[in-house]
């Protein structure tokens, strides 16, 4: 009992600090959003082509791909003009046609929030306006990408928000932006906001709830991807972000699971996230994340600091990036580091200082690279 009533003074000192920090407020409860894409009751009941449509919420996205493979372009752009909402959002459905899709969706929204998003150019890969939105956005050539990224992002991120004026590396888009820029050709970088953020500091970022639904949302996304005949991605996960990726691990499509500014991943340890993917942990000296206590208890916390040895993660070199947003900053050694992994070289190329040198003698390194 003396171990309990510590983990919840932890916890209370941790929300104390947490309240007071810059920036981060106590959140509202928010309600995740679940379920098929908006329209699909008007898709399901369509019988233009003479036959059943896939059903949005049961249909694998392996399904959804064989169906598309088997229409015609006139059939496939019918169902485009027919449906753009569900189309934009079918996970296994062509890439292009789900730009499209998006683009006709998001010009017939005439919601302020979503204004940005509908400038010509944009390669929107999901777009639902329900609720606070959610959104994807591809950087690069996903087509013809030899590697594919996805970042995940953390608390108070939504479609609403997607475009707001911060540092140009902190917002998911900025994001995978300068990851896409760092890693270089051959190389496409999605930014995905397609879960239910927790908004601020409050009970929704100290549980597991809203990863829950977001852990679904994005192993069905990474699936329709390689259904597409996309690469298996690396997934980059931030913040709160990193809970979602811990508990998908184990089903994602994943060559590299890589969390930066992680509260933990609900596992003791990378054995137990189960997944065949590569585990990476960043953590930067002046990140505020540290000051978390990494417990659970009753429902609360995440776990394990994926960056302490025991865990078992390869360590990401970060002593160049600031704050908790800084991971992406340009000429960093995390950006560096991301930028490898992201092309999926052996040996990342960032300069090892001393202190770099000795986070990477406490983890398993890089393969190939020489201490």
């Amino acid at each position: 009992m003396r171990r309990y009533a510590r983990t919840l003074v932890a916890f209370a000192l941790a929300a104390g600090m947490a309240a007071g920090t810059t920036g981060w407020v106590s959140g509202d409860a928010q309600q995740a959003l679940t379920g098929p894409p908006p329209g699909s009751a008007q898709w399901r009941a369509d019988r233009a082509l003479g036959t059943e449509l896939p059903d949005p919420e049961q249909a694998t996205p392996a399904e959804v791909a064989r169906f598309f493979a088997g229409l015609s372009t006139a059939e496939q752009q019918l169902l485009l003009v027919r449906h753009p909402s569900v189309v934009g959002n079918l996970d296994g459905a062509p890439l292009e046609l789900r730009y499209r899709a998006n683009s006709l969706a998001l010009a017939a929204d005439d919601d302020p929030r979503y204004r940005s998003l509908a400038v010509p150019g944009r390669q929107i890969l999901a777009f639902d306006p329900r609720g606070r939105g959610q959104v994807a956005e591809v950087f690069g050539d996903l087509r013809t990408a030899q590697r594919v990224s996805v970042v995940v992002p953390g608390s108070d991120n939504d479609a609403g928000t997607f475009d707001r004026k911060v540092a140009a590396h902190g917002a998911p888009p900025g994001m995978a932006r300068t990851l896409h820029t760092a890693a270089g050709p051959g190389t496409a970088v999605v930014a995905w906001v397609g879960y239910t953020t927790p908004v601020g500091v409050g009970i929704d970022a100290a549980t597991g709830s809203l990863a829950e639904a977001g852990a679904g949302r994005l192993t069905r996304f990474a699936e329709g991807l390689t259904a597409d005949g996309l690469p298996e991605p690396a997934v980059f996960c931030h913040s709160y972000g990193s809970v979602v990726c811990g508990i998908a691990a184990h089903r994602l499509p994943a060559t590299d699971v890589v969390v930066l500014g992680s509260p933990g991943m609900r596992a003791d340890g990378a054995a137990g996230l189960r997944t065949k993917a590569r585990v990476w942990a960043a953590k930067d000296p002046t990140d505020w994340i540290d000051n978390v206590p990494n417990v659970r208890f009753a429902g609360l916390g995440h776990g394990t600091d994926p960056t302490d040895p025991a865990f078992g993660a390869r360590r990401v070199p970060a002593n160049e990036a600031r704050g908790h947003a800084g991971y992406f900053a340009p000429g960093t050694d995390s950006l560096r580091a991301f930028a490898a992994i992201a092309r999926g070289t052996a040996a990342p190329e960032w300069a090892e200082t001393p202190a770099e040198a000795r986070d990477l003698a406490q983890a398993p390194v890089l393969e190939g690279v020489a201490r």
